[in-house]
């Protein structure tokens, strides 16, 4: 299975500025993710950044590196102007594989390419995972994602969807709806070439805009996105100084089994 990875990662995120260079364990975040690209089997690995301070801490460790526009306002746009300067062949497939995941199994990104190239007639593959409580499936921070028959994403939204109208009316309570199964988006990305180099010329969707999710932009477009359920549950990535703490004795606890 051939497949190349590549890393967006900017330094001035909001809420965690520096967040690809924060220390995990000794070293950089973003070096925990590449590592884990690397064990994926992927045959090549690189970072795609705009900021010198990434490059030079990546470089130094022998990674490559592709230093993209500063204008870019999402990694989908960053991955599509690394896959432009690499001049990759219009088949070759490529994951996008955030940089604030360092936990991520290098199994799902197997996963996820592999689908793709099952799936000769989707846009994008990606993963989801089986929503276990109502505060995941309340929680606008956690995507949700509803497919059809064979896997195909319907839509993403921070809501609850479907609506289970009968389960949370207000006769029957809060109770957990049965009459379907909930699954929270994972975002990882497998795409083509092809596609990275067309993307940025759809024009931003009122749907994306309303739920602030980029892959809504493929759907509203006509574009279709495969969607399997992940063979193992991801863990939390980090987006806050609380999630940093988590993952940092997390890595504390696998060190201490491997030992």
């Amino acid at each position: 299975m051939c497949y190349k990875v590549i890393i967006p990662a900017r330094y001035g995120a909001s809420r965690l500025p520096g967040k690809p260079l924060l220390d995990l364990a000794g070293k950089p975040m973003l070096l925990h993710v590449v590592e884990k690209a690397q064990k994926s089997g992927a045959e090549e690995v690189l970072v795609a950044t705009d900021d010198r301070r990434i490059e030079a801490i990546v470089q130094s460790h022998g990674v490559q590196v592709c230093m993209t526009s500063v204008q870019h306002d999402s990694g989908t746009n960053r991955l599509a102007e690394a896959v432009t300067q690499k001049d990759y062949p219009d088949q070759t497939i490529i994951i996008n594989v955030q940089g604030d995941e360092p936990l991520l199994p290098p199994s799902l990104i197997t996963q996820a390419a592999e689908d793709l190239k099952t799936h000769p007639k989707a846009n994008i593959a990606t993963l989801c995972v089986p929503i276990a409580n109502r505060e995941e499936l309340f929680d606008p921070n956690i995507v949700k994602v509803v497919r059809d028959t064979q896997g195909y994403a319907l839509y993403f939204s921070r809501a609850p969807i479907p609506w289970a109208r009968e389960d949370f009316a207000a006769k029957t309570g809060n109770r957990w709806p049965t009459s379907w199964s909930y699954y929270r988006h994972v975002g990882l990305y497998a795409y083509r070439a092809s596609f990275l180099r067309r993307y940025p010329q759809l024009p931003v969707s009122p749907l994306e805009q309303a739920e602030c999710l980029e892959q809504l932009r493929v759907l509203y477009h006509g574009g279709r996105i495969h969607v399997a359920i992940a063979g193992t549950i991801p863990p939390p990535g980090v987006d806050t100084l609380a999630d940093l703490e988590r993952v940092r004795q997390l890595l504390v606890t696998q060190e201490r089994n491997h030992n």
